[in-house]
């Protein structure tokens, strides 16, 4: 493995002479003894040189947040009439098909207006097979107007009476091809009624036990399609001006779970009475349900895009003497560089002073050059 130390002799002229050439600092102290490395050292220790030049930063700020249900995919379902409950076929956590029977309970409401629709459908072919035997008549002129006038009003109220009942099962969710065969359908089983997933889905919450009485309006179960979910950030007024619809958020928990990258879809237009926050929602993909509703989150989002022109990873720079010291590659090594450094994000800073364009620098792996700067200054003290 290769070695390197640090260059007396070129510090001992480079203070004799003074700074000739200057790297933009306008620092004398920003200058300091070369650390000879070859070229072989430099691949064995896993150094990589970058050039200097210009970047732009992704200036962030850090929210706190929490995943939640996706609001559009999920669904109170209410059997929308009364009954005891007779079969329980799905828990908190189950997965469920859309048109899957949940549960199945007894109605009497639903009997009885099953049996008013099938007895209207009897009254209304009654009524049209009356009135077409009574129409033939009357154009027959063998009865009078007055008479097969009777037998069009009986069916006119006979279709009135079967709409009025279809409409009672339709608002009960029923459809028509339910409709088509409810006349085929076993008489004791008229009080049936099954409740359905409305969607592919989970489980989230059942309310309903084997053998309870549960009335029209009671919430039975909770279903929501997980394969997204919602990240809600919390704004707060200072962050307000700064946080908009199509940001880009980088979402994470510290749990184990990778970070990843949504988007802003929503800002709320006002501030929360107990929170006194706005709400910023990100909408996420969950295919895999590792963003489990309830999960605390810290929300980077990305309010200004600078172009700077010197950017350096921050892995580049090293404390030296409680100042930040970057390694410029040299023809025999490494120049150690006080700079002077401005706006940053999570992974870059700005270099406004000690770095030109041109330059090369040791982008990351510089733990070596800065052992060897430190025992550079501990010699060159005693």
């Amino acid at each position: 493995m290769g070695t390197c130390q640090p260059d007396a002799e070129h510090d001992h002229k480079h203070g004799e002479e003074g700074h000739d050439h200057d790297h933009g600092s306008g620092d004398k102290d920003s200058h300091q003894k070369i650390i000879r490395l070859s070229d072989e050292a430099v691949k064995e220790e896993g150094i990589e040189v970058s050039p200097v030049g210009p970047g732009t930063l992704q200036i962030s700020v850090s929210l706190p947040g929490e995943v939640a249900i996706n609001a559009d995919r999920m669904a109170h379902i209410v059997p929308r009439l009364g009954g005891i409950v007779r079969e329980v076929r799905k828990k908190a956590g189950d997965t469920v098909r859309a048109g899957e029977v949940m549960a199945v309970m007894e109605s009497r409401e639903l009997a009885e207006a099953k049996a008013k629709y099938l007895a209207a459908l009897k009254r209304l072919e009654l009524a049209k097979s009356n009135y077409t035997r009574f129409e033939t008549l009357w154009k027959k002129e063998a009865i009078p107007e007055k008479q097969y006038l009777e037998f069009k009003n009986a069916l006119d109220e006979a279709e009135i009476e079967r709409d009025s009942a279809e409409q009672k099962l339709r608002a009960l969710g029923f459809l028509q091809e339910f409709l088509q065969k409810l006349s085929k359908e076993p008489a004791d089983s008229l009080a049936r009624y099954e409740i359905e997933a409305p969607f592919d889905g989970t489980v989230i919450h059942r309310h309903m036990s084997l053998g309870e009485m549960l009335k029209e309006d009671a919430d039975s179960f909770v279903v929501a399609d997980l394969n997204s979910v919602w990240v809600n950030i919390h704004v707060y007024p200072k962050d307000l001006s700064h946080v908009r619809e199509g940001q880009q958020v980088i979402i994470s928990t510290g749990n184990g779970i990778p970070d990843t990258q949504g988007t802003i879809e929503y800002v709320e237009p006002v501030v929360g009475d107990k929170t006194r926050a706005a709400v910023a929602r990100v909408v996420l993909p969950n295919p895999e349900k590792k963003w489990r509703p309830g999960l605390f989150v810290t929300a980077k989002v990305v309010v200004e895009s600078v172009d700077v022109p010197v950017l350096v990873p921050k892995t580049a720079l090293k404390t030296i003497e409680g100042k930040p010291v970057a390694f410029v590659r040299e023809d025999e090594g490494f120049e150690p560089r006080t700079v002077k450094t401005g706006k940053s994000d999570a992974s870059h800073v700005e270099i406004v002073a000690g770095l030109q364009a041109g330059e090369w620098f040791a982008s990351d792996g510089s733990f070596l050059l800065k052992a060897e700067a430190g025992k550079g200054e501990a010699g060159h003290e005693h």
